[in-house]
């Protein structure tokens, strides 16, 4: 009996396919470098040799990127494609904030949906400690560090849902909105009672799933950004009326 050896996966092909797996579920990020080619090849017990082989066919795919002297980073490839044209446009085209954000409402909304059901012990640790995190960044003055906790625990429900594409279209939407953000919390920051009622609803988004309540945190998710659009809206309504009265104080 002649054996196919074409039916046999390569060494250097399996290990490229754990790669590729832990950059498709998040736990290998855009930026992140590799260990290093020992401890890597130790993790996944294979020899050096394989490692350097798998990892050398993602460089190809483009999910990895090896700089001299510097390690191997992942790429952001799964999410730039999506994210850099939708961030020159929003730039352009004000009367896209709306539909981004009415895509942003059914994206959370689901992801927040599914994280109170399929969430692990693991997933709930961590969210724990975003939200505290993003709680002590609330009651701080910097607001970067308040912007980058509340992204950091939005991507964090959304790779609870534990939907390969939900995980990285969340993050590819962050990044496409990311001065959006900025723009609303920075406006939210200045008042206090708006303010609170933002970190309330992060506070039910982060219960419901605690909760193992899918309908209740697809709600609260929803809620959120329908308070998040009203502020925006509220805000460019605030900005004209003030860049009309500065043109007529200037006449």
């Amino acid at each position: 009996m002649t054996l196919n050896r074409s039916a046999v996966p390569r060494l250097a092909d399996t290990v490229a396919a754990e790669l590729e797996k832990r950059i498709l579920e998040g736990s290998l990020k855009p930026g992140d470098a590799l260990p290093s080619e020992r401890t890597l090849a130790l993790d996944l017990g294979v020899s050096r040799p394989s490692l350097r082989e798998a990892i050398q066919k993602l460089v190809l795919k483009g999910l990895l990127s090896t700089r001299h002297g510097a390690g191997t980073y992942v790429t952001d490839k799964l999410e730039a494609h999506f994210a850099d044209p939708w961030q020159e446009m929003v730039k352009d085209h004000p009367m896209l904030h709306r539909d981004l954000l009415e895509f942003r409402q059914m994206l959370e909304s689901q992801a927040a949906g599914l994280a109170a059901e399929r969430a692990t012990d693991l997933d709930i640790k961590r969210l724990d400690a975003l939200y505290a995190k993003m709680e002590l960044a609330y009651d701080g003055e910097d607001l970067a560090v308040s912007i980058n906790a509340d992204v950091a625990f939005h991507q964090a429900i959304a790779e609870a849902a534990h939907n390969v594409l939900i995980g990285h279209l969340t993050a590819s939407l962050m990044r496409a909105i990311h001065g959006h953000v900025s723009t609303n919390l920075e406006h939210l920051h200045t008042r206090p009672q708006r303010w609170e009622q933002l970190r309330a609803q992060h506070r039910a988004i982060w219960q419901a799933i605690r909760e193992r309540n899918p309908a209740k945190a697809e709600q609260a998710a929803r809620a959120h950004i329908e308070f998040v659009r009203d502020s925006i809206e509220h805000n460019s309504k605030e900005e004209e009326r003030r860049s009309s009265a500065l043109r007529r104080s200037n006449d």
